[in-house]
Formats: structure tokens, C-alpha cells, sequence
């Protein structure tokens, strides 16, 4: 250790100088690992009350934005269920439309059925109309028919000639009317026969 007075090199372990008796001061050692460690800590401590002051901040800008939006939001739920029901009740409303004309559909409105030979008349009503007719005859070679003549001219039949073979036939015809019909059912050498009214109603 050097003497700040004469400058004598003396011992490291010695406390006074051994040329000129001066009081040697003893160098301090430096603690730089445990300043270093305080330093450090403090750095981390400050960090987080940073991170924890942010943190508190960002969740009340967060819980206040998220009130704020819940608030219109909710108005705009409310609007939409209105108009979701307005939706709903015309679409039930354009249902029921078309389920009525959907539900039209061809409704049997009279059966007439018999054998052998005759005639009868049938009154119809008004409105759009369909008539089948079907007829099996008898086997004797001769002309079998069954005819539906309506007094609006409108017609239908089945027959056989003495060539013909022995089998059912069926026809049909569809008219619309603005008033009742009367139709007359002849039949001629049959076995069975059948004729059905049908209404689009």
C-alpha cells in the first residue's frame, strides 16, 4: 500500500507508513455485487407497480367501454326482436296466404256406380270439375259403352265393338263453370261401371 505523504510502498496489511509514520487509509472494498443486487431489485420493483398500475387502468377503461357498449347494444337487441316479430307475423301471415290456396285440391264430391243397362241425370255444381268413369262390360260381341253428357256440351266416354276385347276402360274430363250442370250417365251391356265428380275446392 503506497503512503499519500511520502509515497513509501509499504505492506498492504500495514496501517501506518513504516518511512514516515503517516496513518495509512485503509481502501474500502467495493460492494458491487450487493449494489448491483439493490439496483436490481429496485428496477423490479418499480416495474411492478408499473405493471400493476397499467393493469388496474386498462381493466376500468376495459369494464367501462364494455358498459358503455352493453348499454346500445341491448337497445339494438330490442329492435331486432321487434322486427324479428314483424318478420315472423308476416311470414305467418304470406303461410296462412298460400296455405289456403295450398290446401285447394281436387274433393270427390258424388260416386255413381251400376250395371247392365239405363240411364241416369246428375245435377253438378259450379266451379272447376273432373269426372272420371270406368266400365267393364259384358262379353256378347255386340257395342258396349258408358257416356257422360253434360248440358254444357261437355263429354266423355268408353266402348267396345263386337271385336274388342273383353277389358275395363276408363276416360276422364275437366271443365270449369260458372253455373250448375246436369250430366246424364248412359250405360249399355255392362258388368260394372263407375263415375266419379270431383270439385277443386
Amino acid at each position: 500500500m503506497k503512503c499519500s505523504n511520502c509515497g513509501f510502498e509499504n505492506k498492504n496489511s500495514a496501517k501506518f507508513c513504516s518511512k514516515c509514520g503517516q496513518s495509512l487509509d485503509q481502501p474500502v472494498p467495493k460492494k458491487e455485487g450487493s449494489n448491483s443486487k439493490v439496483i436490481i431489485a429496485a428496477l423490479v420493483i418499480i416495474i411492478l407497480v408499473l405493471a400493476v398500475t397499467i393493469g388496474y387502468f386498462a381493466l376500468n377503461n376495459n369494464a367501462q367501454s364494455s358498459v358503455s357498449q352493453s348499454q346500445p347494444s341491448s337497445g339494438s337487441q330490442n329492435t331486432s326482436s321487434v322486427s324479428t316479430g314483424s318478420d315472423s307475423q308476416q311470414t305467418t301471415s304470406q303461410s296462412s296466404s298460400s296455405s289456403s290456396s295450398a290446401s285447394k285440391e281436387w274433393k270427390l264430391i258424388g260416386t255413381y256406380s251400376g250395371s247392365g243397362s239405363g240411364s241416369q241425370s246428375i245435377s253438378v255444381p259450379a266451379g272447376q270439375i273432373m269426372i272420371k268413369l270406368s266400365a267393364y262390360p259384358i262379353k256378347n260381341y255386340a257395342t258396349n259403352h258408358l257416356y257422360v253428357t253434360g248440358s254444357n256440351g261437355e263429354s266423355a266416354g268408353v266402348d267396345w265393338g263386337s271385336n274388342s276385347a273383353v277389358a275395363t276402360r276408363s276416360n276422364s274430363l275437366s271443365y270449369t263453370s260458372s253455373s250448375p250442370q246436369t250430366f246424364t250417365i248412359d250405360y249399355y251391356e255392362t258388368v260394372s261401371w263407375q263415375v266419379e265428380f270431383y270439385r277443386y275446392q
